[in-house]
């Protein structure tokens, strides 16, 4: 009996899915990067705010001074862009996302590199940069990262080395030395020249600034990189838990959790001891005859899912719908050491949730749904087959059996039927204890079309 190429497919994908073959545009995915994205920026936007809340009561304790008020000016700008930046973002490539971010880049570095207008204290314009500003760029750069854009993190690079480089190269231009500090300096540390251009307050120490764009630059690609690779592992894990919600529609949990551990879980044909149970509706024929389409639909459903929701939680798998039943199978892919009891409770759970919903269809005057179950135990034969289309299919007698043993539940006053060999597959794997199949009822001498001669069959 051939299962949905569904379930075969999403396994497939699901083993050999490699970073490189990922959908990029599943809007599944895609949408939860967005919102991951903007909890990023919400994130981001509140480390700003506190960064800069705390760089501006740190500026209080450098500059204890009126003229301070101008920086927190700056830090007041740089959290409103900040927020416009939020309210812009998006995954992928947002111009206007970008920009802002280059304003934001330009906010501060005019900061640093103009002197403060309302301070009237008097220094060389190369002296700005004594004060180690440079620094704070680095926290524009780690908030790009909540963002999950490697895009974000290389702008913000990218745009800071260049900016901060043509601001020092126009200050460096424009600046006019204050006479006579650079001699004195020379002077006072004749004889260690490396030292007087260190402390000359004219000196713009180009080297260092150079130093300090080129390692920015690098921590900001090294960002921007483990940036991209975790949005890929983002998107890669996305479409696994993907595929392994498509997976647990047809397996059970456990049962998935060992597929996707298994990089060729289905590769070999094989053959192996396994619990079948068939389930079908009796009289569905004339049921549906009399009742509008809708009707019958939304009552296959609700059906379905009470048998498909017992099939799971007893580990068992979903080979396929059949119209008005369905054919489950335990001990497949990977065989278990309860299969058939497994089965057993499975058949049992499926008429005791029966019971419930005759009573809540008599309630609201519906006419009560029956049910046959057969369940058998014995080897099959598994694997892929087929050429280009290929489906995983578990065929064999025992399969035949279980089928017509469902069908027998018609001539016995029993709604379950197992046959002799899954009720001793079912003692064995609980110890040689009967106690599980108490209340079975013994019919022997029952023919089953396939078998030669009558064999003892067990209902309840």
């Amino acid at each position: 009996m051939s299962q949905s190429s569904a379930d075969i497919t999403g396994l497939r994908r699901l083993s050999f899915t490699l970073p490189d073959e990922v959908e990029l545009d599943n809007k599944y995915t895609q949408a939860a990067l967005e919102r991951h994205k903007r909890e990023g920026l919400e994130l981001a936007v509140r480390a700003r705010w506190i960064a800069m809340a705390l760089t501006a009561v740190l500026l209080v304790f450098l500059n204890p001074n009126w003229d301070v008020l101008y920086y927190h000016f700056i830090l007041l700008l740089i959290c409103a862009n900040g927020w416009l930046i939020r309210r812009a973002g998006r995954v992928g490539q947002s111009r206007t996302e970008l920009l802002l971010i280059f304003v934001d880049l330009l906010i501060m570095t005019l900061g640093m590199v103009v002197p403060n207008p309302f301070s009237d204290d008097v220094r060389p314009l190369a002296m700005q940069y004594r004060f180690d500003n440079f620094q704070y760029f680095f926290i524009i750069l780690a908030a790009g990262t909540l963002a999950y854009s490697w895009r974000t993190v290389v702008a913000i690079g990218t745009w800071t080395a260049g900016i901060w480089t043509v601001g020092w190269l126009v200050a460096w231009w424009v600046a006019k030395p204050i006479p006579g500090l650079t001699e004195r300096v020379n002077e006072a540390l004749a004889g260690f020249p490396d030292v007087a251009e260190l402390l000359d307050p004219n000196s713009f120490m180009i080297p260092q600034r150079i130093q300090q764009v080129i390692v920015f630059v690098m921590v900001a690609v090294t960002l921007g990189v483990s940036m991209r690779r975790l949005n890929r592992l983002l998107m890669t894990n996305a479409g696994l838990e993907r595929e392994r919600a498509n997976l647990s529609r047809y397996f059970s949990p456990n049962v998935v959790d060992q597929l996707s551990q298994n990089d060729e879980p289905l590769k070999q044909v094989r053959s192996e001891d396994i619990a079948i149970l068939f389930v079908d509706i009796v009289g569905f024929t004339r049921f549906a005859a009399s009742r509008d389409a809708y009707e019958v639909v939304e009552m296959l459903r609700a059906f379905h899912a009470r048998m498909e929701t017992e099939v799971f939680r007893h580990h068992g798998t979903l080979d396929k719908y059949l119209g008005d039943g369905l054919m489950a199978t335990f001990g497949t892919p990977v065989a278990g050491e309860r299969d058939a009891t497994n089965g057993y409770q499975c058949a049992m759970a499926m008429l005791a949730e029966m019971d419930r919903w005759n009573i809540q269809r008599r309630r609201s005057g519906l006419p009560e749904i029956e049910i046959g179950i057969g369940l058998h135990y014995g080897p099959v034969v598994m694997g892929d087959i087929g050429a280009n289309r290929l489906e995983y299919a578990v065929i064999g007698t025992a399969v035949n059996v279980a089928s017509r043993l469902e069908a027998l539940t018609r001539q016995l006053p029993k709604p379950f039927a197992l046959s002799e060999e899954a009720r001793a597959q079912i003692i064995a794997e609980t110890g040689g204890s009967e106690r599980v199949v108490e209340g079975l009822v013994e019919y022997p001498d029952q023919t089953i079309r396939g078998l030669d001669g009558p064999v003892t069959v067990w209902a309840c």
